[in-house]
């Protein structure tokens, strides 16, 4: 892992550098170069996220260019940040100007070419990709039913159980990626064109090289993390899926066969929690119905969020600005379309945060909410960083945030809501509720890894266009242990109806966050004086877990990841040990069931 031997970080060759001038550059005129475009760059990103924001919760063929529009000129600006910037290549400099230097390099993830007309074909592509996503419906078999949206069409993957009607459902959905290949198939032609302008292969290369290590040491790094948390998973899909076969027989989930996708309760096969009351170890037993008690109060969406709010404000955070409330958008509005997907904000780097959210009356959006929050303060924290340090320390901080705040949400923290009755201390209570929180965490792990292990393979070309889907279907065998419910071909186009995928936004930081999560947790739990298990823990109500954090938030991106990790927990490597610790009786559970079945796919 490299800290801060960062000086040396911008020596690839730039294939459209410019000429270097007469005299050799001055460390000196790096820091001022660094000074000039943070002051360029900020309102660049102002205008660009409030185009974006428009665009999001206004889809329209104008609100889509103006967002292209914007987002064209913060290309243009950052590509020809970067070109300059070669005149500091090889130059001795503070730790914080080459910093500044290498995050300039690697931050934006959809590097324009130098061409303008070709750079506008790329933010015009990419702002299509995402407006088409977020207008995506499913109207029945041949188009003659009622339309409905993927929040809708979410609820049925949810709660149905009927084998046929979950896969009309997957269908329907995953029908809205093939419309989307040739645009995907240009922004990754145009995307490399202006990664290799800058010095990268390919904007795989770009990606794993924000990480403070060689891409390579980055990539053996995640191996490394899979590697250790594999075996949990591996328990955790033998059980489900032998209780799979309770409902729907073994001849559509097979022993040694992955599980069907669309019988997971979630329309990627992402996370399995709404599979939690027929998989509950011990039915009945400290029963914890947060989405019937949430549904019979009458929980409004204001009121989820100003309940996220107070946990923070717990803390020793503050509360959120005024502005927040005004211009959030917490509620699908009836008259237009919008992104659904949950998403923070913070648009000036002052005082404008907010999130955007079509909140339904459940456990997994008071969850979300909670997440969102935890990026808004984080944001908040750093904003008086300069603008090229105004980001997590790295991708996965930034969601680990809000998810490590997450695992304070024990059923003591839900009954103090009153949203719950306290929990008896009962093994099998504890049981139950890790097995609720295996359902999301665990089961998430693969799927957060294997999709930019797909995409870096389409970036370097290892992955020719012709073979996008079935090389996504051979990661989600391979890796998640998961298949595709009815054949699938090259007509089809299915990493496309994973949002992430059109919107461009890189995953492997929701795989990190994962164990970032728990380190975070640990440590704030450490903070707050608690001593007992891992998983009893809730920092809420904790001034000195809150101080902890605040520090920790307030680096931004100004150090190294490693620095920043070490800030808040003492250690400075990604450890799964503290997420082991976490379920380690609910491993112990899943052995015992596990004995005799045959595991693995």
């Amino acid at each position: 892992m490299l800290a801060i031997a960062l000086a040396h970080a911008l020596l690839l060759p730039l294939s459209a550098a410019p000429a270097s001038p007469g005299r050799p550059a001055t460390p000196a005129e790096a820091r001022a170069f660094v000074g000039r475009i943070n002051a360029e760059l900020e309102p660049l990103a102002y205008r660009e996220n409030t185009a974006q924001w428009i665009a999001g919760t206004f889809i329209t063929g104008d609100t889509e260019r103006q967002a292209a529009w914007a987002t064209e000129a913060q290309m243009a600006a950052t590509t020809r940040a970067i070109l300059e910037a070669e005149r500091f290549r090889g130059l001795r400099l503070d730790p914080e100007t080459a910093r500044a230097l290498q995050l300039l390099r690697t931050g934006g993830k959809l590097p324009a070419p130098v061409d303008p007309a070709r750079r506008a074909e790329l933010a015009s592509v990419g702002s299509r990709l995402e407006g088409s996503y977020g207008k995506g419906k499913y109207c029945g078999p041949g188009g003659t039913g009622t339309c409905r949206d993927l929040g809708q069409l979410e609820e049925t993957m949810s709660r149905s159980a009927s084998w046929e009607e979950l896969l009309d459902t997957w269908q329907g959905w995953h029908a809205v990626g093939a419309p989307l290949r040739s645009d995907y198939r240009r922004l990754v032609e145009l995307g490399n064109e202006g990664a290799r302008q800058i010095g990268f292969r390919d904007m795989g290369e770009l990606w794993r090289s924000g990480f403070d290590m060689s891409p390579a040491a980055f990539e053996a790094d995640v191996d490394r993390l899979w590697a250790e948390m594999l075996p949990l998973y591996r328990e955790l899909h033998c059980h489900v899926r032998a209780r799979l076969q309770e409902r729907y027989g073994k001849e559509r989930v097979p022993d040694g066969k992955p599980i069907p996708a669309h019988v997971l309760g979630n329309m990627w096969a992402q996370q399995w929690d709404a599979l939690y009351p027929f998989l509950e170890p011990y039915p009945g037993v400290a029963p914890l119905d947060v989405d019937g008690a949430l549904r019979a109060q009458g929980w409004t969406p204001e009121r989820m969020v100003r309940t996220g709010e107070s946990f923070f404000t717990s803390l020793g955070l503050p509360a959120l600005p005024a502005t927040f409330w005004e211009r959030s958008m917490l509620v699908k509005p009836r008259d237009r379309e919008v992104v659904c997907h949950a998403s923070a904000w913070d648009l000036d780097a002052r005082d404008d945060l907010r999130i955007k959210m079509c909140i339904r009356p459940t456990e997994e959006d008071l969850r979300v909410v909670h997440h969102e929050l935890g990026h808004n303060y984080y944001q908040r924290a750093y904003q008086a960083q300069p603008h090229l340090f105004r980001t997590g320390a790295n991708e996965g901080f930034h969601e680990a945030i809000g998810d490590a705040l997450v695992l304070s949400m024990t059923p003591g923290y839900y009954a103090r809501l009153g949203l719950a009755r306290e929990a008896p201390a009962d093994e099998r209570a504890l049981v139950n509720f890790q097995m609720r929180v295996a359902l999301d965490r665990v089961a998430f792990l693969p799927f957060g890894k294997l999709i930019d292990q797909w995409r870096w393979d389409v970036f370097s070309g290892k992955v020719p266009p012709e073979r996008w889907n079935a090389a996504w279907w051979e990661l989600r065998r391979k890796v998640q242990g998961v298949e595709a419910p009815v054949a699938r071909s090259e007509a089809d186009f299915d990493p496309g109806a994973k949002y992430h995928v059109p919107a461009h936004t890189p995953y492997t930081r929701y795989f990190l966050a994962s164990v970032y999560m728990f380190q975070f947790h640990r440590a704030l739990c450490r903070a707050a004086g608690q001593t007992g298990p891992l998983h009893q823990c809730s920092i809420a109500g904790s001034r000195e877990a809150g101080a902890r954090l605040a520090a920790m938030l307030a680096l931004g991106a100004s150090r190294p990841w490693a620095d920043a990790l070490q800030a808040l927990t003492g250690e400075r490597r990604a450890d799964p040990s503290a997420l082991l610790e976490y379920f380690a009786p609910l491993r112990t559970w899943l052995a015992e069931q596990n004995r005799g079945r045959t595991c693995g796919w």
